[in-house]
């Protein structure tokens, strides 16, 4: 393996374990008693402000195209999008745990398929191999989510009694209403996607819009925080775990996470970064019981190798699909390879 194809291959593995360990850092934090609202508050606006030096760096007025009142609307949608999933994210991991986390991150590309659907972004063709591929890994990775959400089963890989075996102690979970919660996460980000194309055809400066939506983002999470909290002293910063969770999400799993992310899909592509998707699986289990003892289930594990055989059905047909379009009409790829293949 060249350093052409090990460099993407290490930023793409590293940019996973970032994303899965800000899963369990915030569940740490929220099991410490830290509100899970003034977290996304938080983190968001750090985001917002180390990314409007970077984004007028990147795209300069000169040469930037004009902000219209329409871009704008767009852009308030992107970060209410992007709110919601937050919020939705937080909640069901704070229910459930990082392993689910992971395993429905993985129903994004079913869900922004369905929407794209809707939204004649894409077309079905029936006889097609690539859109029976998709079709059929939308409903596996459906199914696996009913799997993983209502059938927990019993415990594969139990946590020992030992005073001293982890570094955090849980709360009792909820797990059907986390699993509902980490549902809607997707399909709001689904949301997201299918927006966030059509806005980077009409506004092509992606930073630009990152910071946006980060903006709009500190701005709907604070309104809905100021509702949902009636205790003042949840506000207050302090030198622990939620201080930690805040910084590591903001400056970490946002800022450095999208660069990485983005730099992997300009060098190898959004189709071969899609395909480490299911290692947040890997890692969230891993490091949910190591550091907060999260049992295993066997629901968990049938359900999140349904929801992958569905992912990795969704892709290889999204694949087979730009391979065809390519031999046919290079010119009309980006029309339809934006929605599926993005990371989140």
């Amino acid at each position: 393996m060249g350093m052409e194809r090990l460099l993407p291959f290490a930023g793409m593995v590293m940019a996973i374990l970032i994303q899965a360990g800000s899963l369990v850092l915030n569940k740490a934090a929220m099991s410490k008693g830290v509100n899970k609202y003034t977290m996304i508050v938080y983190a968001n606006a750090l985001s917002t402000l180390l990314l409007l030096p970077f984004s007028f760096v990147v795209h300069r007025p000169s040469v930037r195209p004009p902000l219209t009142f329409p871009t704008l609307c767009r852009l308030f949608l992107l970060g209410l999008f992007g709110c919601s999933a937050q919020i939705f994210a937080y909640v069901g991991v704070d229910y459930s745990s990082p392993m689910l986390g992971t395993a429905m991150l993985n129903l994004i590309p079913a869900f922004t398929f369905l929407l794209a659907i809707i939204f004649r972004m894409e077309n079905v063709y029936w006889k097609r191999s690539s859109s029976q591929a998709k079709i059929l890994g939308t409903i596996t990775s459906i199914t696996g989510a009913f799997v993983v959400t209502l059938y927990k089963g019993p415990p594969v890989l139990d946590v020992p009694s030992s005073p001293t075996q982890f570094l955090f102690s849980l709360k009792h979970s909820n797990w059907i209403a986390g699993g509902l919660f980490l549902a809607a996460d997707a399909f709001f980000t689904s949301l997201w996607y299918i927006l966030q194309a059509l806005t980077v055809e009409k506004y092509p400066a992606v930073v630009f819009i990152v910071f946006f939506q980060c903006l709009f983002t500190t701005i709907l999470s604070a309104a809905f925080a100021l509702i949902a909290i009636k205790d003042a002293n949840a506000w207050q910063l302090r030198l622990d775990m939620g201080l930690i969770a805040i910084l590591y999400t903001g400056i970490i799993s946002t800022v450095l996470r999208y660069s990485l992310v983005t730099w992997c899909v300009w060098k190898a592509g959004a189709v071969y970064c899609s395909m480490f998707k299911p290692l947040a699986i890997i890692f969230g289990v891993i490091m949910g019981f190591i550091f907060l003892g999260d049992s295993v289930y066997l629901g968990s594990l049938v359900g999140a190798i349904i929801i992958v055989t569905g992912f990795y059905a969704v892709m290889w047909g999204k694949a087979r699909e730009l391979e065809n379009l390519d031999d046919e009409d290079p010119s009309s790829v980006g029309d339809n390879k934006l929605p599926l293949l993005q990371n989140k």
